[in-house]
């Protein structure tokens, strides 16, 4: 089972397995209507190259897991002269194919697309599940804390 960039034809998988992702990490159920919204957005961003998602294809059929690649553009500072960053999201691998290196090869592949873009700092945020794959692969804690704000 290997890793390939995903098309159009596997945006159905993507959305289930976003929601395979989300039913192991959230206890709160999602709004009904992120399911159209996310469509759209996969198939423009996809489209246009702004994001790139990384599938690994089942032997049964659909995908066992993918993760999706974004770029962002922020200002330039010493960290980051580019102002260019990207944050792996929507990390997720079916139950029957975990602990197989599919979330391995699905990071490492999109790794590959942030070299190509020339990208030279990523974020994501990690389940206490992924952690040990992702600082296997070079992921730190942030020097700086993080801070959220939500509208209520």
């Amino acid at each position: 089972m290997e890793a390939r960039r995903a098309t159009a034809d596997d945006i159905a998988e993507l959305v289930r397995l976003r929601q395979v992702m989300m039913d192991s990490v959230w206890s709160e159920p999602p709004a009904e209507d992120w399911r159209t919204t996310c469509v759209a957005i996969l198939e423009q961003t996809l489209a246009d190259g702004s994001m790139c998602a990384v599938v690994v294809d089942s032997p049964d059929g659909g995908l066992a897991a993918c993760g999706v690649g974004m770029i962002a553009q922020r200002l330039p500072g010493p960290g980051c002269s580019s102002g260019r960053y990207g944050y792996i999201q929507s990390m997720s691998t079916d139950e029957r194919w975990r602990r197989k290196g599919l979330g391995r090869a699905v990071v490492e592949g999109l790794m590959a697309w942030f070299a190509e873009e020339d990208v030279a700092r990523v974020d994501l945020h990690a389940s206490a599940m992924g952690e040990p794959l992702y600082r296997s692969l070079g992921f730190t804690d942030p020097r700086e804390p993080e801070l959220r704000w939500r509208a209520s």
